[in-house]
C-alpha cells in the first residue's frame, strides 16, 4: 500500500480508481497550479495516516487532458471521491485537512 499519493494515467485509471474496492480520491492537478501545490502535502499526509480507508491518486491535467475532459474538470485542484466505481463527491479548490478527513469518514 502506498504511503503517499501516486500518479495515474488513462492507461491505469480504471484499475486503480473505478475498480478499487475502497474509497479513492483523485486529485486533478497541474505543475503550474499554486493551490495544487498547497493541497498536495495534505493529501500525502492523509494517504499515510488513513491507508485502510482511502487511496489517493493524482492526475496531471496537462498530461491527461482526455481524463480531465471525461470528468468535466475545469478548475484545479479538483478532488473526485470515487466509491464503487462512481463519483460520490467533488471538492474544487483547496480544503482543510479536517474537512477532507470528515468527507473520507462519511464515505467509509
Amino acid at each position: 500500500m502506498s504511503t503517499q499519493a501516486t500518479s495515474v494515467s488513462s492507461l491505469d485509471f480504471d484499475r486503480e480508481v473505478t475498480q478499487s474496492d475502497k474509497l479513492v480520491i483523485v486529485d486533478f492537478w497541474a505543475e503550474w497550479c499554486g493551490p495544487c501545490k498547497m493541497i498536495a502535502p495534505l493529501l500525502d499526509e492523509i494517504a499515510r495516516e488513513m491507508p485502510d480507508k482511502v487511496k489517493i491518486v493524482k492526475v496531471n491535467v496537462d498530461q491527461e487532458q482526455a481524463l480531465a475532459q471525461k470528468f468535466g474538470i475545469y478548475n484545479i485542484p479538483t478532488l473526485l471521491f470515487f466509491k464503487g466505481g462512481t463519483v460520490r463527491e467533488q471538492v474544487v479548490g483547496t480544503a482543510a485537512k479536517k474537512v477532507l478527513v470528515e468527507k473520507i469518514n462519511s464515505h467509509s
